[in-house]
C-alpha cells in the first residue's frame, strides 16, 4: 500500500486507516520523525501548523501499542500526550480516532471546562492513550482515577506554549 515510504513500516491496520483518510505520502515532518520514533528514539520536532505533526508522533505510538500488546490496566495508560489547550487536545483526539479505527486501542481525551463524567468513563474502559491538558490530568490523578506508572511514551505537544503558560502562572507568585 505504501511501499517505498515511511508509512510502509507501520502496521497494516494503521496503513489502512491512513489510506482511508486520504494520505498518499508522508509530509517532511512525518518522513523525518516516524523512522526514529519507530526505533524508540526521542525526538524534538518543529513544523508549521497543518504539516502533519500529530500523525508524525501518533502513528509510531499506535504502532508501538499494536506491536507490544499488554493486558489493559484500568486507569494506567501506556501513552500520554500533554496539550496546552483543550482545542488542541480535542484536535489530537480526532486524529487518534481516525488513525486507530482498525486497531481496537482505546483512548481518552481529558481537559477542563466540561464534565469529567465521559472522560472518566473512557479511562475506565481501559484507555491506553490519554491526551490531556495538565490541569485536568492532575485533577484526575489526585482523585485516584488515572496513574502514570505504566506510561511508556510521553509527548509534550506544543511544549513551547505550555512553558510560556507556566511562566505566566509562575509570574503571578512573584
Amino acid at each position: 500500500m505504501f511501499e517505498g515510504n515511511i508509512f510502509g513500516r507501520l502496521d497494516q491496520s494503521l496503513q489502512r486507516a491512513i489510506s482511508d483518510a486520504g494520505y498518499k505520502a508522508p509530509t517532511p515532518i512525518q518522513e523525518k520523525a516516524i523512522g526514529p520514533l519507530l526505533e524508540n528514539n526521542d525526538i524534538i520536532g518543529c513544523a508549521q501548523t497543518g504539516t502533519g505533526k500529530t500523525a508524525a508522533f501518533m502513528l509510531p505510538i499506535l504502532n508501538r501499542l499494536i506491536k507490544n500488546r499488554k493486558p489493559r490496566k484500568i486507569g494506567h495508560p501506556r501513552a500520554l500526550v500533554l496539550s496546552p489547550t483543550r482545542e488542541l487536545a480535542a484536535q489530537t483526539a480526532e486524529n487518534i480516532k481516525i488513525f486507530s479505527k482498525y486497531t481496537q486501542i482505546p483512548f481518552s481525551c481529558v481537559f477542563g471546562g466540561v464534565s469529567q463524567f465521559h472522560q472518566i468513563k473512557e479511562i475506565k474502559r481501559g484507555a491506553e492513550t490519554v491526551v490531556a491538558c495538565p490541569g485536568r490530568l492532575m485533577d484526575l490523578m489526585s482523585q485516584g482515577i488515572i496513574y502514570l506508572d505504566q506510561v511508556e511514551v510521553v509527548v509534550l505537544d506544543e511544549a513551547d506554549r505550555m512553558l510560556e503558560r507556566l511562566k505566566k502562572e509562575l509570574q503571578q507568585f512573584s
